[in-house]
């Protein structure tokens, strides 16, 4: 199976993971377009979730397992859910890349309406969206040295920090674009960076934050609370009020709604967006006058990343699927305008 050696990769677990026997079965898990998960089952039925980095293509900073396995052992002993940290490779030779393996936790990860409709009632969708909400809150009370994750990164100037970052990775992933051929330019990427470098807000404290943090990134159960919060490869520590403007960007509600598309969020029940701020703000007792800028730069990290996933699939880092690449790379565009368009009206 691409991604696993599944001789190295059994030993390795035999070795590691207490309890595991062998032979184990190996199935990749749909629904991530970054880094390759992997469900485990070993002869006796118990379920693991392996993480590994993309085959080829890849930006390090942005597929470092290793940190990721960290901030979810730290956090394990948080009220924050988050499954089992159970072992690290770092010795590329087993499976061609580092990984880490997690503890399989029972629920839904939802990604389509139809999934939601069939799995949560209204009032389960309601409060879903208030757990997702709180969840959150609670992530950015932590404190960070006590939990031991006051080394994970800078403290002050988080978007100034992120706003150089991804716009590194973006002209990285142009130049790997280029190099395997399947270049095309995005001005509108460019336009929005220069807009947001001189709107920057002050932070608001500092705060572990999540990074990706939205409703497709957690496991929930049938009562709609939140069971775990997944894909932790872009946490590191700053401004607590990107992740609310990331879970804004990726929820759809209302005029929101673009035409012919079917959200999950957009289903009855699920709370609105001014809703899902109102709970954060008070939760929190953040202000979030700004949540606009936030919104805005969500779309607009979100074109950067896409620019990376594009390169992977168009390369056929990922397999090969030229019409996903093709829709990735209009995306990519389409998310730049997005984030214009949000700081434009200074709302979500």
């Amino acid at each position: 199976m691409d991604g696993i050696d599944a001789r190295r990769v059994t030993a390795w677990l035999l070795d590691h993971v207490q309890g595991a026997t062998a032979p184990f079965e190996f199935e990749r898990i749909a629904g991530g377009r970054s880094n390759l998960t992997f469900l485990v089952t070993d002869a006796g039925g118990r379920r693991l979730v392996l993480r590994r980095p993309p085959l080829s293509h890849v930006l390090a900073s942005a597929h470092d397992v290793g940190r990721e396995h960290r901030i979810i052992a730290a956090l394990r002993a948080t009220p924050v859910p988050v499954p089992e940290a159970i072992g690290h490779c770092d010795d590329a030779s087993v499976n061609g890349a580092p990984f880490y393996v997690m503890g399989y936790v029972e629920g839904h990860v939802l990604r389509t309406a139809a999934e939601t409709e069939d799995v949560l009632d209204e009032a389960a969708r309601r409060r879903a969206g208030q757990d997702l909400v709180d969840v959150l809150a609670t992530l950015h009370s932590l404190d960070v040295d006590a939990i031991g994750l006051g080394d994970l990164a800078r403290r002050e100037g988080y978007i100034g920090r992120q706003l150089k970052r991804w716009h590194g990775q973006f002209l990285r992933s142009q130049e790997q674009a280029v190099e395997a051929g399947v270049h095309r330019p995005v001005p509108a990427v460019e336009r929005v960076h220069e807009a947001l470098l001189t709107r920057v807000p002050g932070q608001q404290g500092v705060a572990v934050a999540h990074g990706d943090y939205r409703l497709d990134n957690t496991i929930v159960g049938g009562d709609g609370r939140v069971r775990a919060v997944l894909d932790w490869e872009l946490c590191t520590l700053g401004d607590p009020l990107a992740d609310v403007g990331t879970l804004l960007a990726y929820w759809a509600d209302g005029p929101a709604i673009a035409a012919g598309a079917r959200p999950s969020t957009s289903l009855p029940g699920f709370p609105t967006r001014a809703e899902l701020a109102e709970r954060y703000a008070e939760r929190s007792g953040r202000d979030v006058a700004d949540l606009g800028y936030y919104v805005a730069f969500a779309y607009w990290r979100l074109a950067c990343i896409l620019e990376g996933v594009y390169v992977r699939y168009a390369a056929g880092a990922m397999g090969s699927d030229d019409s996903y690449a093709a829709t990735i790379g209009d995306m990519v565009g389409r998310r730049a305008e997005a984030a214009m368009a949000a700081l434009e009206r200074g709302g979500s």
